[in-house]
């Protein structure tokens, strides 16, 4: 078994630590708070101090970035925050895996796969983007080891509300009440069960054939938001789904006094046409599925029942 340091323990970092605890590897998550699972050590730190990071990770086998800088600031708070991760990571000799999105990619006509160009719209696409390139480049004159595996928008247990199908999305539907949405209900949508994310993330650090690029998680054909949430009501006997397309304008209005509701427009593309990502390269590499969506959407129902 191995020793792994995760720094962040939010959504991902949670059912992280958690499987690769269970898996009887030392776990040891870092965050600002000392907050984590209790069966993990816990370190309280601030991971842009990269003294204090390596330290922290001498003798560690891998290093998971699952940190989730406030949406609104990323380009002040990812950049030396990455950039502390990887010197770590060059430091220490441990692989640097990195959960990511699909906000790379931008706009594209068919699937998403790894081989696309980057091709960012927006400001924090363009921060994700330098980050894999740099951790890349360093990996290329073997300097560290490096891996990043994306993921769509999440959904499962533990999802919050920074995913639209999150806490936002499913107990307003198991209460009969209307959910308001994005961009087009109907659109094609992929969507990440979490738990995969945790699983494809644990493989990438403990499998050298995953280093050296990106990977898509593995996920479920798409759904759209209808179509999710009317399998999510039926499994649930709860009434049918209600759900209304947000006019563009009350965006605009709503975001001129939230800083949240602004940043969401840089990325409203991914909910006005199909979002659809391809990870089969990932699956038949591994050779792994991702969870069926009925089980997922079960496990979902189970966190948010009373």
């Amino acid at each position: 078994m191995g020793r792994h340091v995760i720094v962040g323990a939010g959504q991902v970092g949670r059912h992280l630590a958690e499987l690769l605890a269970t898996q009887g590897h030392d776990v040891t998550v870092v965050t600002r708070s000392g907050s984590g699972p209790e069966n993990v050590t816990r370190i309280a730190a601030d991971a842009t101090d990269r003294d204090r990071l390596i330290e922290i990770t001498k003798g560690a086998d891998a290093l998971y970035n699952v940190a989730a800088p406030p949406y609104t600031r990323w380009p002040q708070d990812w950049p030396p925050l990455a950039a502390a991760l990887l010197a770590t990571a060059v430091a220490t000799g441990a692989v640097l895996v990195t959960s990511s999105n699909l906000y790379i990619y931008g706009r594209v006509d068919g699937p998403m796969t790894e081989d696309l160009p980057a091709a960012p719209v927006g400001h924090k696409g363009r921060v994700r983007a330098k980050m894999w390139s740099d951790a890349l480049a360093a990996h290329e004159a073997g300097r560290v080891r490096v891996t990043e595996v994306r993921a769509a928008d999440y959904f499962g247990p533990g999802a919050g509300d920074q995913t639209p199908v999150g806490t936002r999305f499913v107990p307003p539907l198991l209460a009969g009440r209307r959910v308001m949405w994005l961009g087009d209900p109907a659109a094609l949508h992929s969507w990440t069960y979490l738990p995969d994310v945790a699983s494809a993330l644990a493989i990438a650090g403990t499998d050298g054939r995953a280093w050296g690029r990106a990977w898509n998680v593995p996920t479920n054909p798409p759904l759209s938001a209808q179509a999710l949430a009317e399998r999510l009501c039926t499994l649930a006997g709860a009434p049918a789904p209600r759900i209304a397309r947000m006019p563009r304008w009350v965006i605009n209005a709503v975001g001129v006094l939230s800083p949240l509701v602004r940043e969401l427009r840089e990325t409203r593309y991914q909910f006005d046409r199909p979002f659809v990502v391809d990870s089969s390269a990932f699956e038949s590499t591994f050779g792994i599925a991702p969870t069926p969506i009925d089980e997922a959407l079960e496990a979902t129902l189970e966190f948010y029942r009373p």
